[in-house]
């Protein structure tokens, strides 16, 4: 086959090479939540002291979420294993509702098995929300914003919470950095004792240091 070089068209970039996807990490910090939730769940914690009395008063329970969720995580009916929970934006936000916050330990069968989460999951309402879409998909914002309002029986509401960016997007990364450290610090300690935790975080914690570090030093650190 001979290829005809006059039907090819140029390679066209939607920005020049360089730092974007580095200088866009998003790191998962916070909570154990597939991404399109994060700040669906910071929500949720914010409202656990309005609604934590009052959870059999509750009507209805509105999720304005980002198209991508929408189609991704909005999820209904019976829920099989962690993994299915976790990428059900129903259950990550009825956790920390009743609990105030949400840990791994939460996608687990036994905490699963509380009736009260599937209670509330049955009155939540998942809706796109145009701006977040578009936000969402803009190179210059790369939001990924949610909002949750809870209405009760007898008329009242909370007031509807809003979070655009989650904490270890590039907008909260300042934020992030401590819990970052923290979550880092408590990982190697699971692997090793005080003696070898001591030089890696000291490491960390120089950052002159760490650039004039030698590479097979560096990795000298975890297996040495």
């Amino acid at each position: 086959m001979t290829l005809d070089w006059r039907h090819l068209k140029p390679v066209v970039l939607e920005r020049p090479l360089g730092f974007y996807v580095m200088e866009n990490v998003l790191f998962k910090v916070s909570f154990p939540a597939e991404f399109h939730a994060q700040t669906a769940v910071e929500c949720a914690v914010a409202l656990h002291p309005k609604v934590r009395g009052k959870l059999e008063a509750i009507e209805k329970i509105v999720v304005e979420t980002q198209e991508s969720a929408v189609r991704i995580i909005d999820k209904t009916g019976p829920l099989k294993n962690p993994a299915d929970r976790d990428h059900c934006i129903q259950y990550m936000v009825a956790v920390p509702l009743i609990h105030g916050t949400l840990t791994a330990e939460h996608y687990e069968d036994k905490a699963a098995a509380d009736p009260r989460i599937d209670a509330l999951r049955a009155k939540m309402v998942v809706v796109e929300e145009k701006r977040y879409s578009v936000d969402y998909l803009d190179p210059q914002k790369r939001s990924i914003a949610n909002a949750v309002q809870v209405f009760f029986k007898d008329g009242t509401k909370t007031e509807r919470v809003e979070v655009e960016y989650p904490v270890g997007h590039r907008r909260r990364l300042a934020e992030a950095v401590p819990l970052l450290k923290a979550k880092f610090e408590r990982a190697i300690g699971v692997r090793f004792d005080a003696t070898r935790v001591r030089p890696i975080t000291a490491a960390f914690s120089d950052e002159n240091r760490m650039d004039a570090m030698h590479v097979n030093d560096f990795v000298g650190l975890f297996t040495g």
